[in-house]
């Protein structure tokens, strides 16, 4: 009995296999062993209905028939069946977890979510959506109070538009040169720069903008004071920096170089394959990268804050401005419970709408652009 007639029997009609190998002897102990229980049965069903519990059970009794039946070579194939069953269940097991930790994620955004819409509804309601959203006043502590978020959106949208408009372009250069042309060695010292900038906390990231750069904006621009939207923008293309540059360096460094090498081969220049070939074979992970840079921008709270003059005005480059992060951080710390804090809700429902917007618009078009590639 060779192992292909014995995993047919495993298979399905294990007796009338049995038969044909002429042997009565074994015929009548596979009879008697298998009558009952339906091991070979049992088997076939657990691996049918992934039941890796009871296909243990089964292959444990299948190695120690074939133990007793002196099919060494047989018992081997149980034994290697037994561990591949083991593997499996380890497998199931981490998939467990991270369907788990997946579900975890989701049910945080949905809690997240939930909260923001109970807790924001109630002012937008009381204010009016028209009101809240296009009002050019925030003055909740006035004998009327005002609660429009214009100025804080108008901000927020200029302020992380100018730090993609001027960090987008610097990082990614800065991308292509270090993946490419860089020597190893200045390559080592501006990763370990980059590297220490994203480890920089908000905090001082403000503080130097606050003691250098709005001092700098006022002596150059002969103003009262420097703090403005764009001290922000400085500051937040400063911050975003190191993520653009990060994931777009992982990006080129991810193109196969079979591209590059048949690029020079035809007679391009180094410039024109790291430009026409491995830009837009890499064009995904730098739009990632984008993505995380203006998540960056959009959500900085502490260091804007501190070089912005957190005051509610229209935005203008040189004059105090107030952005939708800064407004609930400040606000909550003072706000007494009523209108003025539910407002506060309500400008982070509108921050967190914004967000999944940008999110939802800039995966359209990376999809698009990958369907139309």
């Amino acid at each position: 009995m060779n192992s292909e007639e014995f995993y047919k029997a495993i298979n399905g009609d294990y007796l009338n296999t049995l038969n044909r190998l002429g042997n009565e002897q074994i015929v009548s102990h596979f009879i008697k062993e298998f009558k009952n229980d339906q091991t070979f049965n049992n088997l076939r069903t657990s691996y049918e209905n992934h039941n890796i519990e009871n296909a243990f059970l089964a292959v444990h009794t299948l190695k120690g028939i074939c133990a007793n039946l002196g099919f060494t070579e047989l018992e081997k194939k149980a034994s290697t069946l037994t561990e591949i069953l083991r593997k499996r269940t380890f497998e199931n097991f981490v998939h467990g977890i991270f369907l788990i930790l997946g579900l975890v994620t989701v049910a945080c955004v949905l809690l997240i979510s939930i909260y923001l819409i109970v807790s924001g509804i109630p002012a937008i309601r009381q204010i009016g959506l028209v009101n809240f959203l296009f009002g050019k006043k925030w003055e909740p502590t006035a004998a009327t109070p005002a609660f429009g978020i214009l100025p804080f959106i108008l901000t927020s949208i200029y302020g992380t538009a100018g730090a993609i408009i001027l960090g987008v372009p610097i990082g990614f250069l800065a991308s292509v040169y270090l993946a490419k042309a860089a020597k190893p060695k200045l390559r080592a010292v501006a990763e370990s720069a980059v590297s220490l900038l994203a480890g920089i906390p908000s905090v001082v990231y403000g503080l130097v903008g606050m003691l250098v750069l709005v001092p700098g904006i006022r002596n150059a621009f002969n103003l009262a004071d420097g703090s403005g939207l764009l001290a922000a923008i400085i500051v937040l293309a400063i911050m975003i920096l190191p993520s653009i540059i990060k994931v777009s360096m992982t990006a080129l460094e991810a193109v196969p170089k079979e591209y590059e090498d048949a690029s020079l081969a035809l007679g391009a220049t180094a410039e024109e394959t790291w430009f026409r070939v491995s830009v837009p074979a890499a064009k995904s992970g730098i739009a990632a990268a984008v993505v995380l840079g203006i998540g960056r921008a959009i959500g900085e709270a502490m260091a804007v804050m501190m070089v912005a003059g957190n005051v509610a005005n229209m935005p203008s480059l040189f004059q105090s401005v107030r952005f939708l992060t800064t407004g609930i951080a400040s606000g909550m710390s003072y706000a007494p419970e009523g209108l003025q804090r539910q407002a506060l809700f309500s400008i982070a429902l509108v921050l967190f709408l914004f967000i999944m917007m940008i999110n939802a618009a800039l995966n359209f078009f990376l999809k698009r652009g990958k369907a139309e590639s």
